[in-house]
């Protein structure tokens, strides 16, 4: 049975795509659950439509992820950290620390998008990667400084 998707599904398609499925997994699952219409001319306009607000929601984010990546960029972060022989920290820098020190200078990112190689064990002045849209990253300058 051909259907036309009305949302992205994983290992099936993206919205607007039309494909074929077996017809009891349209019947039984795609068509209750709200996630296609049936492959017939009267549902283009409706799928036109869809794919013109998810483009116009899609721009809207990317714009904010423009602006969050400006005032990233424009930060400089200090942590402050207790060290021992050598200067090395006890413990070390996490996504975590640097999640809650972004959330103190005002700017919400989630630890997850925070891309660290791997945790900072010493003192030093960072570059740190952060995810911020598919298409926008930014970079921030975070210090690792003696307590």
């Amino acid at each position: 049975m051909k259907v036309i998707l009305k949302k992205d599904i994983d290992k099936l398609g993206k919205l607007g795509d039309t494909i074929e499925v077996a017809g009891g997994y349209a019947r039984n699952y795609l068509l209750p659950r709200d996630l296609a219409w049936p492959a017939e001319a009267k549902y283009e306009k409706k799928i036109a439509d869809l794919k013109k607000r998810r483009d116009e929601a899609l721009q809207k984010l990317k714009e904010a992820a423009l602006e969050t990546s400006k005032a990233i960029e424009n930060l400089s972060i200090t942590i402050e950290v207790e060290v021992g022989e050598e200067e090395k920290l006890f413990g070390s820098v996490t996504s975590m620390d640097i999640e809650k020190k972004l959330a103190d200078a005002g700017v919400k990112i989630d630890r997850k998008n925070i891309i660290l190689e791997e945790p900072i064990k010493k003192l030093g002045v960072y570059k740190v990667g952060i995810k911020l849209h598919p298409e926008v990253e930014a970079s921030c300058k975070i210090w690792v400084v003696k307590k």
